[in-house]
């Protein structure tokens, strides 16, 4: 057989043509797993960065409130020394004016 001969032009196309579907086919079967793959992928990272920011979440709060009674706490001890020292300055005050009333009363 030579080149010139329809039968081999013939096996040559459909040669050809199976090739040409075979890669076709196995392209369209890597591109679908490839996507469905990739969609999985996503799947479980969305549902870890969800878990995360869950946790997260929590223990920002735990965190917030123990800032908050630990500053309502400094607040009360804030305000009660305050007190303290506003009864301290009214009795010293008073003793001064007594003082004061005594020498200028005296001279």
């Amino acid at each position: 057989m030579t080149m010139n001969e329809p039968q081999v032009w013939t096996l040559i196309g459909v040669f050809g043509a199976a090739l040409l579907g075979g890669f076709t086919l196995v392209t369209t079967h890597f591109g679908r797993v490839v996507r469905a793959e990739i969609g999985r992928l996503e799947g479980t990272l969305t549902g870890k960065i969800e878990a995360l920011d869950g946790r997260l979440s929590g223990q920002i709060e735990a965190l917030d409130g123990k800032l908050s009674g630990q500053i309502e706490a400094l607040d009360a001890h804030l305000n009660g020394r305050i007190d303290i020292l506003d009864h301290r300055f009214d009795a010293l005050d008073k003793e001064v004016s007594n003082l004061a009333t005594k020498v200028w009363r005296s001279s």
